[in-house]
């Protein structure tokens, strides 16, 4: 197999884990946050910065990649990694989401999704095949099958059929996937429901698939609402294989999920509220653009060790944001980045050190959504 997955320690009281995912591009230990490089970068890092701060695996995206550049350039410049010269773990994902959030701009039937470019207007088809073409192509370590995300809210029946295609779809990637030295994931959907949830993980599992996504979440639902179908859906998983919850990255997500068994996340959260002047701390979020920060000349975290946080205040880096200078959202960004990676660290050794529970009351306590 292209990937393997090692259960080092599991919680005792939680079903928190840490493992050891095996890839072609390095081992790395879960649970584990990818950050997110649609266009085969991270936006405002080298990959030199990416692995200073602990980056194992990255993500890109399919469907952007596809539009521009290509994906039969990238495969010409000798696939992802060299394209983007990264030499550890990428992870693709499918297009599917990207697609469905077109909303009047697509058309979806049982053979795939008709859809114009949110670019030029261009008409495009993407089928579980060519989604699976363009994946293998790219060269990702893992890629993920095509999927229709089921939106929130969504009644029964709507969740059910596109359920039940989401799997016809999933066994025709696996039908079109050809690539030995490449893993392909099958993606959970189901809506809110907890009887479409146990169908889903249950058909796919029968396929046999590298590792499970959880998908369809994180689109919109209560917090709690999320937590329940985790709590649902995770156990119905195989043990023995990664777990993946899509589109999720902040502290307090990313905590609960791995106290359900998550093992992989990813999520543009941190980087794009970066550019905005957001920033993580562990007691919460700080718009560092505020003017209460003017004369603040603190680092943004006093217990963060980042590049940002060693070296410049909070007053410096508001300076950089008002007057839109580039090196604001780098050092914003580099922040951001390095405290959620670092978080995951946290999270690894609380949970081989079997205080997984306390370590999420003391989060808990100092923390502010």
């Amino acid at each position: 197999m292209a990937i393997t997955y090692e259960l080092i320690k599991q919680c005792s009281k939680t079903g928190a884990r840490v493992g050891r995912l095996y890839t072609p591009h390095g081992v790395f230990d879960t649970p584990i946050f990818m950050p997110v490089g649609t266009q085969a970068t991270v936006k405002a890092m080298s990959p030199d910065e990416l692995k200073d701060m602990g980056a194992g695996i990255i993500l890109s995206n399919t469907y952007h990649l596809y539009l521009r550049p290509g994906h039969d350039l990238v495969a010409e410049a000798g696939g992802l990694h060299k394209f983007m010269q990264w030499d550890r773990g990428i992870l693709t994902d499918s297009g599917g989401f990207q697609v469905f959030s077109l909303g009047p701009l697509r058309k979806i039937t049982e053979e795939g999704v008709t859809f114009h470019s949110h670019i030029d207007g261009s008409k495009h088809f993407l089928s579980p095949e060519k989604a699976t073409e363009v994946q293998m192509a790219l060269g990702a370590d893992i890629i993920m099958a095509f999927d229709e995300c089921v939106p929130y809210p969504a009644d029964h029946e709507y969740a059910r059929q596109s359920t039940q295609r989401t799997t016809r779809w999933a066994e025709r990637c696996k039908k079109a996937h050809t690539r030995k030295d490449q893993a392909l994931f099958g993606i959970v959907q189901g809506g809110m429901y907890k009887d479409l949830r146990t169908m889903s993980a249950q058909d796919l599992i029968s396929l046999d698939f590298s590792g499970y996504a959880i998908g369809g979440l994180s689109v919109g639902e209560p917090k709690p609402l999320m937590y329940e179908m985790l709590d649902h859906t995770v156990p119905l998983l195989p043990s023995n294989k990664p777990r993946y919850l899509m589109g999720v990255g902040t502290p307090d997500c990313l905590l609960e999920g791995v106290m359900y068994g998550i093992d992989m996340f990813d999520c543009v959260f941190p980087t794009r509220v970066a550019r905005n002047g957001t920033v993580m701390t562990n007691r919460g979020r700080l718009i560092i653009k505020n003017a209460e920060f003017s004369r603040d000349f603190r680092p943004i975290d006093p217990e963060c060790g980042c590049y940002t946080c060693r070296n410049f205040s909070r007053a410096y880096i508001r300076h950089l944001l008002k007057t839109e200078e580039i090196f604001g959202l780098r050092l914003t960004t580099t922040h951001n980045l390095y405290f959620l990676l670092n978080f995951m660290k946290e999270m690894r050794k609380a949970i081989l050190d079997d205080r997984f529970l306390a370590f999420r009351e003391e989060f808990w306590a100092h923390y502010r959504k």
